[in-house]
């Protein structure tokens, strides 16, 4: 696979979101999603991204011993800041990044963090207090660089002025454009300016831009999904339209729905390093072998015609989720 840069880390074109292993979709095979991570491993993949939050805290013990097995040659991200409290969902306190990396380390079972990140920007602590105490992990080896997820464009200047910053992860896809628009404080246009990078979590919509799920009532029980509004039945025919111009440009080109999304988010620069999930081989091979689709022009017209920023139907999380991290 070939290879992009985060700032200074370099790293596959495509990296493996494991949160699905452990969190959001339903039941999982652990021995199934150990045998997912190493074929990763084979084809090439190099990022591997987790968090404290998965599983509570289930997803790090299984991802770390996995990468062990091939520590030099991968670049492990996780992250901290959820904490699972209702009257404090997020708490980027500096007196708290010590002990959350300190545990994270414990469940890798690893002695540094590749790429750090703040999983979410405290509302009510100033982001240069959080990076701030992130940056002493730095020094102290602990972590190689640092990064931030879903922050604006604001929050990331004020962070990198702190201590560089390496990489934004934010949902990014043909129908989630935030990073690009003023929603976002125009978050891509500030980590261009920095030479920070970008890595999209969610790039196929959460598999609803793969094409395979044609009803509401195909979400398996116990699937986050079935309470997102993007998802809902009011609006999951209309949201089915967009994907069926994707299907039909697939079937023009002879690839699969889900690799001409993955396409386009690797055709928005050389900076961007999308990380889909997925639970099963199949789905990862097909996954990585989107980065030899190559979209023409006419390609990329059809797909800005079809899914301009805010064609897809309903909001991207529930009214509740917004608020663990957005307050008024």
């Amino acid at each position: 696979m070939r290879t992009r840069r985060l700032g200074p880390l370099t790293v596959s074109a495509q990296g493996l979101g494991c949160m699905g292993f452990s969190h959001t979709y339903g039941p999982a095979d652990d021995d199934q999603s150990r045998a997912t991570i190493r074929r990763a491993i084979e084809l090439g993949v190099t990022l591997f991204d987790t968090a404290d939050v998965y599983g509570a805290g289930h997803n790090e013990r299984l991802v770390g011993p996995v990468l062990a097995e091939q520590r030099d040659r991968v670049v492990l991200a996780t992250k901290f800041g959820f904490t699972g409290n209702p009257d404090r969902p997020v708490d980027g306190r500096p007196e708290r990044v010590a002990s959350c990396c300190d545990d994270s380390l414990g469940r890798l079972g690893l002695d540094h963090i590749d790429l750090y990140y703040l999983h979410r920007v405290d509302p009510q602590v100033p982001v240069e207090e959080t990076v701030g105490a992130m940056a002493e992990l730095v020094a102290a080896g602990k972590v190689g660089h640092l990064g931030l997820s879903e922050a604006t464009g604001e929050q990331i200047r004020r962070a990198d002025a702190v201590h560089p910053i390496a990489a934004l992860q934010s949902e990014w896809s043909l129908w989630t454009r935030d990073p690009e628009t003023s929603e976002s404080g125009h978050a891509l246009a500030a980590c261009r300016e920095l030479g920070i990078g970008v890595v999209p979590f969610s790039p196929l919509g959460r598999g609803f831009l793969s094409g395979e799920l044609r009803a509401a009532a195909d979400l398996p029980e116990g699937d986050f999904r079935r309470t997102n509004p993007r998802f809902a039945e009011e609006v999951f025919d209309r949201n089915l339209d967009l994907v069926d111009a994707v299907t039909a440009l697939a079937a023009s080109t002879g690839v699969a729905p889900s690799q001409v999304a993955l396409a386009w988010v690797l055709a928005q620069g050389d900076d961007v390093v999308p990380i889909p999930g997925t639970r099963t081989i199949a789905h990862l091979e097909a996954n990585v072998a989107a980065d030899e689709v190559i979209l023409t022009d006419a390609d990329l017209r059809t797909l800005a015609e079809v899914f301009p920023p805010g064609a897809a139907a309903g909001d991207r999380y529930s009214a509740a989720a917004w608020r663990q991290w957005r307050r008024p």
